[in-house]
């Protein structure tokens, strides 16, 4: 039994097209990479190291090609790049709806608080729609304490493991 090399993803097809969406009618080196091939590339990525050199080998049962082995190479790097983009843009826009949430928020707090101070004390409505509205105002609050503490984290690590995809040496190996 061979030991496992830290840092490979192996990836073993029939053909350059199962590499590949079928149904991406974008020329091929823009195309994207089939769903449970790029579920397979991450999935190992995520099984090594966080600071091993990931290194990709793809190995094809089919004569060698170095144009293909060349397109094979530009496409993956190129695929893995792009999704390192709109991972950047969404954990961007997560930070703004955070922002604008938040801000939403404080201004909700401060209206319910503001609100639970018209209401006079000392009778049982009284004391439960003051604390009803604390409650409430402080309950507004919670998408941009969820987005600014807990959120963001894993969109910053998918992008992170992206970006180390895209600059990873990629091998391709043909085999009869």
């Amino acid at each position: 039994m061979t030991t496992p090399v830290p840092g490979l993803i192996e990836l073993r097809l029939n053909n350059v097209g199962q590499l590949f969406n079928t149904m991406d009618p974008s020329p091929f080196h823009e195309r994207d990479l089939d769903h449970d091939a790029e579920e397979f590339i991450l999935s190992w990525a995520r099984e090594h190291e966080k600071d091993s050199d990931l290194r990709i080998r793809i190995v094809l049962r089919q004569p060698a090609d170095a144009e293909s082995a060349r397109l094979v190479r530009e496409s993956i790097q190129h695929y893995f790049g792009y999704r390192a983009r709109i991972a950047r843009r969404d954990l961007g826009e997560l930070f703004r709806e955070g922002r604008t949430s938040l801000l939403i928020g404080l201004l909700f707090l401060a209206a319910t608080l503001v609100l639970r101070d018209l209401i006079n004390p000392g009778y049982r409505l009284g004391d439960f729609l003051r604390e009803g509205l604390t409650i409430c105002g402080w309950v507004g609050l919670w998408k941009p304490i969820d987005i600014h503490l807990y959120r963001w984290w894993p969109l910053r690590a998918h992008g992170r493991l992206l970006t180390r995809l895209s600059g990873c040496p990629i091998e391709v190996v043909f085999e009869a």
